[in-house]
């Protein structure tokens, strides 16, 4: 008799095994790095400071700790729920091919076998934009960097970092991924505004120029934005919608807007949260079906060792430097990452 239970008890737990839905998680990020350079000096760009020679004394040693903590960081994002390192991840503030390839060979991520996109801009201090993917995961299939063409108050050029679209196919399904980096607020926020919206309409219109080939095609613009969700690049220009009943076939949708509501930020100044980090998408990544992903949930990467432990700035994102002092943390910004789900065979 008790052979016979177990049995049936056997068999139902198969049989409930086997109605689960089993889903397949991709985890994608977005890390602004916070100065990566190397300690070579290039003569075609501002990276004097970032030199042994320079203020910030910017040796090997340095250099070496930075790339241990970015590649520490970028391989724990979005764990919690994957259990991996992130599939695809958006990051800026990097000065060149190089210090990507010498982040991505760590030994903290080379067993991920990451490839990089790149482009050089025109960024009068060198940082650029850049994506970098599991193999695994993604193969790109085409991609482009945009120039954004900005002007000062007396006509002169203002170089900028470009914009960068990535086409490819996550496990066989077409997505497209865009990184930023929009222009600081340097000179106050009023001031520099107009430089933010310019950046948000050549977001629009890159994303525009897509879906005028494909009004579903799934679109995920990520980076750091200089903008609060609930600023007029993100409202009156991109018009990226909060709430998911507001939205059509070409409607942007912003699911970060709620977690800046909520009074969480990726980086602070002078006790203010901001959510500058972003990621936004194309509504068609919440058409649920189940053979395709779909947008499940977005978060922001900050546990306690990114933080800093004590004194003024307890609790805020823990620097390289801080106060023209070498202190060796990680970035001045917290990571965000978003969760994309789909169903699969068991």
């Amino acid at each position: 008799m008790r052979f016979l239970l177990l049995i049936c008890f056997l068999s139902s737990l198969l049989t409930c095994a086997q109605d689960a839905d089993v889903y397949q998680i991709r985890t994608i990020a977005f890390y602004n790095l916070e100065n990566l350079f190397d300690t070579k000096n290039d003569t075609l760009i501002f990276d004097d400071d970032r030199t042994p020679e320079g203020k910030d004394k910017w040796t090997e040693e340095r250099y070496l700790n930075k790339l241990e903590n970015m590649s520490q960081v970028i391989s724990e994002i979005g764990s919690n729920d994957n259990k991996t390192a992130p599939d695809i991840v958006g990051v800026c503030e990097v000065e060149n091919l190089g210090v990507l390839e010498d982040l991505v060979h760590h030994k903290n991520l080379a067993k991920f076998n990451y490839g990089i996109v790149h482009f050089e801009s025109p960024d009068e201090r060198g940082i650029d934009v850049a994506l970098l993917y599991k193999k695994s995961a993604f193969v790109p299939v085409n991609f482009n960097s945009h120039r954004l063409l900005l002007f000062n108050l007396e006509g002169k050029r203002d170089y900028t970092r470009d914009q960068l679209i990535v086409e490819g196919l996550l496990d066989n399904e077409k997505i497209y991924f865009m990184v930023n980096h929009w222009p600081s607020r340097s000179g106050g926020e009023a001031r520099s505004r107009p430089f933010r919206l310019a950046a948000a309409k050549l977001n629009k219109r890159i994303i525009d120029s897509v879906q005028r080939q494909n009004v579903n095609a799934k679109i995920i613009s990520m980076g750091d934005f200089n903008d609060d969700p609930i600023d007029p690049s993100f409202k009156k220009i991109l018009q990226v919608e909060k709430n998911i009943k507001n939205l059509d076939s070409l409607s942007l949708y912003g699911p970060m807007e709620k977690l800046y509501k909520k009074g969480r930020g990726s980086l602070a100044y002078r006790d203010k949260w901001n959510l500058f980090d972003q990621l936004y998408m194309t509504s068609s990544l919440l058409d649920n079906k189940r053979e395709s992903y779909s947008y499940w949930k977005v978060g922001i990467f900050s546990p306690e060792y990114l933080m800093d432990p004590k004194g003024k700035y307890k609790g805020y994102p823990l620097r390289t430097y801080a106060g023209g002092s070498y202190i060796g943390g990680y970035s001045d910004h917290f990571p965000v990452y978003m969760h994309l789900i789909k169903k699969v065979n068991p």
